[in-house]
């Protein structure tokens, strides 16, 4: 059902790179519906935006955290092998996110005033924002545009990258990783609790309970690729992914190498994971392999970085949506866009996670049969071995095929991320 008259949402994320897209995505359908969205996010996230019909405001006072610059990709997250490392990456992030916690909740704050939303729409990561939208009084959403990162007792913990538990141990392992997660991420909550005494709010007893404090939490993904914990709170609903290409992928004709060998779609991730190396092996594997190979770069990398094949071409960007029609296989991080990009298209893939969520994508790709995860330190040999099985055996077209059907059928039934904006929008 509509909403009864056209409204107004204040979207306010981050460029972290996979979130955008989702984002951008819900913004559109929203804006194709007659309310006016207003985005507030950092400078890189305007061309998004306007393309997806929003006004735009960068941050009046709060930093940018571009993880599409690597000059400014301080935190590392693809490089977290030694303790010296795993510390300055939690004080770069703690600085971004908790530090700035009271100026990103004044940003929201200004931004309403000078042009008032009915319901806010945050970025999960922005605990700053979510605060401040907390203080305006307006219905807010947190928007988690990947898989449930709630660190959740009975269930592997984000970033892991396991399965689901079977017998004793495991069953351990998850009862104990949540916990031990959850005083992680709480290290900045004094920090958090500062900028809430500052706006005249209560103090939450952990970072994930300003969750708590949203009419919704949208988690933009499957329920069948990332099945929901026992207990969600009420407030969470799995809407479904939305697979929009940004903007900057381009609409124009798409550069598949001629020939009518496999094609493969070699995808990894749209900010800087120090990932050229990675790629300068898959294509030493692919040059090996009677296949089609698309490499396509993405914002982070520069052209001169990644040396093509005779039999595969390497190009800044493509819509992935368009080439995924012709792909047989796709060879990626296993970001969530990405992979529910090939799920979709029912396309298997072979998974080299770098970090961020990205095991855990990889495990529930392996789980459903819908391709394979090897380390991103593999050498060639091993990659090659791994995408000639993804095109060789049924079993994982099979497995992305099934996947897509079951997609398809959680479309329809819905409900979806913009139903349950539109029932904000209503008062519900």
């Amino acid at each position: 059902m509509a909403a009864s008259r056209p409204g107004t949402v204040l979207l306010v994320t981050l460029q972290g790179g996979g979130n955008v897209p989702p984002q951008m995505g819900l913004a559109r359908r929203l804006t194709g519906r007659g309310h006016r969205v207003h985005v507030l996010s950092e400078p890189s996230v305007a061309g998004e935006a306007r393309a997806a019909g929003c006004a735009f405001t960068p941050w009046p006072t709060a930093p940018s955290g571009n993880a599409v610059d690597r000059d400014r990709a301080a935190a590392r997250d693809w490089d977290l092998r030694t303790p010296a490392k795993a510390v300055r990456f939690v004080r770069t992030v703690g600085d971004f996110l908790f530090g700035a916690a009271g100026l990103f909740a004044r940003d929201v704050l200004a931004t309403l005033e000078e042009a008032p939303a009915d319901v806010v729409l945050v970025d999960l990561a922005l605990v700053g924002a979510l605060a401040g939208a907390e203080r305006s009084g307006r219905p807010t959403a947190a928007l988690m545009p990947s898989i449930y990162m709630r660190p959740t007792r009975g269930r592997p913990v984000l970033g892991s990258g396991w399965q689901p538990a079977r017998g004793p141990l495991g069953r351990l392992r998850d009862r104990a990783a949540p916990a031990l997660f959850s005083r992680f991420v709480d290290l900045g909550l004094p920090r958090l609790n500062a900028a809430r005494a500052d706006l005249g709010l209560a103090p939450v007893d952990g970072v994930f309970s300003a969750l708590d404090r949203c009419a919704r939490v949208l988690v933009m993904t499957s329920p069948t690729f990332d099945p929901p914990p026992d207990h969600l709170p009420a407030n969470v609903r799995y809407v479904g992914p939305l697979v929009d290409d940004p903007a900057w992928a381009g609409a124009g004709p798409v550069p598949v190498p001629p020939g009518d060998e496999p094609l493969v779609l070699v995808a990894m991730s749209s900010t800087y994971q120090a990932h050229q190396e990675v790629l300068g092996r898959v294509v030493r594997a692919l040059a090996a392999l009677p296949v089609r190979g698309l490499l396509t770069l993405g914002p982070g990398l520069r052209a001169e970085e990644v040396r093509g094949a005779g039999n595969v071409s390497v190009v800044p960007s493509a819509p992935h949506a368009v080439v995924l029609r012709e792909a047989s296989a796709v060879v990626t991080h296993a970001g969530h866009g990405t992979v529910v990009k090939a799920l979709a298209a029912g396309v298997p893939m072979v998974c080299l996670p770098h970090g961020r969520d990205q095991e855990d994508n990889a495990a529930r790709v392996v789980r459903r049969c819908a391709g394979l995860r090897i380390s991103r330190r593999s050498e060639p040999g091993t990659i090659r071995d791994a995408v000639q099985r993804v095109l060789a055996e049924p079993r994982y077209r099979e497995g992305a095929g099934r996947m897509a059907a079951v997609l398809a059928a959680e479309a329809a039934r819905g409900p979806s991320a913009v139903d349950e904006v539109e029932a904000l929008l209503r008062g519900g």
